[in-house]
């Protein structure tokens, strides 16, 4: 193994989210809008070489990475770019995991556990169809379901994706977490962030999550658990379901100081913090071929990785660029304007 990506403040980059398309079968109004323009293809990386950004990143200490979108298994041939980048775990890779809205995933559940995949995250905003229709603007809750029961009889650990949005399904959160404890789910909440460029107003939708814990520890018995991903989450034992609770809080509760990740667009773009405009464009560099351009291009992206996203007090983002949280697209914005609210994860 060559030296491992560490940056200027100490951390080890040992996780990557690897974007493997922009494009996604839902639009979920705090993600995108409807009228949503995508990538020309030619612009992506091909699976071949988001295969060979994974082996280099691997070569440099990465342990585990996760396969994201837009939704991911919309991209053809996914299954192959999984099979292939699970062919490392053993071999420096620990982990392939993958996030998914879950309209596909009947049709490819046992494809990404045969790939080396062993767990899973499902973005479900809402059980309730008519409300889940309303946020991804596309009536396939069932589909959804289906995709989970497939997940499970192919062996793959799940954990439920929740967005809180106040006023949208603040209300539903207690339920959604018993309704996982019934099916053997973790639950993830995650709070909303000024991040990618949509038609609703995100800011009247935020819900602290501490505000959420709260109000489920009246109903639950919620313990400090040690259980750890290679995100940011917190995780309680929800003793009344007999499963976990994650709470992702980039507002209220900041966990900068442990980042260890970066992110890598469709189109190879890799940035090293979602609250700044430091990136590194890797598709040519991948394209030469060079392996020492490779590492060097590795070794400037840490030398800027920040401390830490700008946040204020009262969790105002004040960086000029607003990466969409689920498809990690970027799009900058004017300084003037960027002291406005939504969110990322």
């Amino acid at each position: 193994m060559s030296a491992p990506l560490i940056d200027g403040f100490g951390r080890q980059i040992d996780y990557v989210r690897l974007s493997v398309t922009d494009r996604c079968d839902l639009r979920c109004r705090y993600c995108m809008p409807e009228a949503m323009t995508f990538l020309p293809r030619a612009d992506l990386l091909t699976l071949e070489e988001l295969v060979e950004l994974a082996r280099h990143f691997v070569r440099r200490g990465v342990r585990r990475i996760r396969l994201t979108g837009g939704e991911p298994l919309v991209r053809k041939n996914v299954e192959w770019l999984a099979s292939e980048i699970g062919g490392l775990i053993g071999h420096g890779l620990a982990e392939l995991t993958l996030t998914t809205n879950g309209t596909l995933l009947a049709g490819k559940a046992a494809a990404l556990h045969a790939a080396g995949v062993r767990r899973i995250n499902v973005s479900l905003d809402s059980l309730d169809a008519e409300r889940f229709a309303a946020i991804t603007r596309r009536d396939v809750l069932p589909s959804v379901i289906e995709g989970l029961d497939a997940a499970r009889g192919a062996g793959l650990a799940v954990r439920i994706n929740t967005v809180a949005m106040r006023g949208v399904n603040g209300d539903e959160i207690g339920s959604i977490l018993r309704w996982c404890g019934e099916q053997g789910f973790d639950l993830c909440l995650i709070e909303t962030m000024p991040l990618g460029s949509v038609d609703d107003n995100r800011t009247d939708r935020f819900l602290p999550l501490t505000e959420v814990e709260a109000r489920l520890a009246e109903e639950f018995t919620l313990t400090p658990s040690a259980h750890r991903t290679a995100g940011p989450a917190r995780y309680f034992d929800v003793r009344e379901t007999c499963g976990r609770l994650g709470l992702i809080t980039p507002l209220t509760s900041n966990f900068c100081a442990g980042c260890n990740r970066v992110r890598v667009t469709a189109t190879g773009t890799v940035f090293g913090c979602l609250g700044h405009d430091q990136r590194i464009e890797f598709r040519d560099i991948l394209r030469d071929g060079r392996e020492a351009d490779i590492d060097r291009a590795f070794d400037l992206l840490l030398a800027g990785k920040p401390r830490r996203a700008p946040h204020e007090r009262h969790g105002r983002l004040t960086a000029a660029l607003y990466p969409c949280w689920r498809c990690r697209r970027f799009s900058p914005l004017p300084r003037a304007t960027s002291r406005s609210t939504r969110r990322a994860s």
